[in-house]
């Protein structure tokens, strides 16, 4: 799937799902009914969500005003794609010793998007990068250099039920997949309320700005926005300029739009 939302992604004109199927080495129906398991819907109708104006379109129809999302029960049951997480911040004071004395597992996973970067303490995932567009090294020296003086340890069985329950895994008795914020006080102002977003719906920097308290500060929104470490879970790709256009992506915009066309397909099945 990965593969065909690159075809799609790629393609100046729309494809036809004979000729997607054809890339794919599939026969036509056999693609329809696997791309429309994992997406929602058909293939036909994923290219339209990744159509120039679609970022307009949700922030016309879906966008979410945080300041009243708890009211309506927004921030609850919708997001993260009912994925129950539980989450906790590091103290400012051991934020600002960059890590040292902390122990980071990592480990690669395949994702819906990529190949994906995942660490994480004994206390939940820490951080997640999609290197798809990046490469692995570059993604590698990101994540390594948000934390300087913390220990890295190569990892992959201790984080990878975290993983699958991280990515919608429908497998009995797996926990719920924890989250660690490392993060200066503001920074974690704004991921917490990035999680209050539904999944499906966007905001704008203005709005995060406003429901933290800090109307004004909407460019220290953008870069803790972009300085974001876990992608994914805490949504920062949910968060358009108020034009309706798309904003940058640590992790690339083709990245970004395939996420919110994913989110978008799924909420529409």
């Amino acid at each position: 799937m990965r593969r065909a939302i690159d075809l799609i992604d790629g393609s100046d004109v729309p494809l036809t799902l004979e000729e997607l199927a054809a890339k794919m080495d599939m026969s036509p129906a056999h693609f329809q009914r696997l791309f429309s398991q994992w997406v929602g819907v058909s293939p036909k109708r994923y290219q339209q969500y990744l159509a120039l104006g679609q970022a307009k379109l949700l922030l016309r129809d879906r966008q979410t005003m945080l300041e009243t999302s708890d009211a309506v029960g927004l921030s609850g049951s919708g997001r993260l794609h009912d994925l129950f997480l539980r989450w906790e911040a590091m103290s400012p004071g051991e934020f600002a010793r960059e890590g040292d004395g902390l122990g980071i597992r990592w480990g690669w996973f395949e994702s819906p998007f990529g190949p994906a970067l995942v660490m994480g303490t004994e206390k939940g995932i820490c951080g997640i990068a999609f290197a798809g567009e990046t490469g692995e090294e570059e993604a590698m020296r990101d994540l390594t250099g948000r934390w300087p003086r913390a220990q890295f340890v190569e990892d992959p069985m201790m984080l990878r039920p975290w993983v699958l329950r991280a990515f919608g895994a429908a497998e009995a008795g797996l926990d719920p997949a924890p989250l660690f914020l490392i993060g200066a006080p503001f920074q974690i102002k704004v991921w917490e309320a990035l999680l209050a977003i539904p999944s499906g719906h966007v905001t704008t920097y203005s709005d995060i700005a406003g429901a933290i308290g800090h109307p004004k500060a909407v460019r220290a929104v953008g870069t803790a926005v972009g300085r974001n470490p876990i992608s994914w879970l805490i949504p920062c790709h949910r968060a358009l300029r108020k034009s309706g256009a798309l904003g940058g992506y640590h992790w690339g915009l083709p990245v970004k739009r395939a996420i919110l066309a994913w989110e978008s397909a799924r909420a529409e099945a």
